[in-house]
């Protein structure tokens, strides 16, 4: 098992999760976060401190599409280990649905 972070994230992009990774396992888009599957230790601290849910474990159904993109693109974004803080319209995008479809960006956030 490893944990993911699904749509919820994309244009939210909240970094509580990130002060509390054991392991740096978190990579930085543009307007989301992944997890590297691989470096996840299945310790679960990440999930409780995202205010969005948008931290699961993989074995909840539904989410492969999600274990692939996060282990697709923590290949290629830059690892972030310190929290920043989030765009300020981020309020705006909790909850909006299907975000995945008009807004994911594949383009590389800064990292640390």
């Amino acid at each position: 098992m490893t944990y993911v972070v699904n749509e919820s994230c994309i244009k939210c992009k909240l970094m509580d999760c990130v002060e509390v990774c054991p392991v740096d396992c978190f990579y930085e888009g543009e307007n989301m976060l992944v997890i590297h599957p691989d470096e996840c230790i299945d310790c679960g601290v990440c999930e409780p401190e995202c205010p969005i849910e948008a931290i699961k474990p993989d074995t909840e159904p539904g989410l492969e599409k999600w274990l692939e993109i996060n282990a697709e693109y923590a290949k290629v974004w830059p690892n972030i280990t310190v929290k920043k803080d989030p765009p300020a319209d981020s309020k705006d995008w909790e909850g909006v649905p299907d975000k995945f479809k008009k807004f994911f960006s594949a383009n590389p956030g800064t990292g640390d």
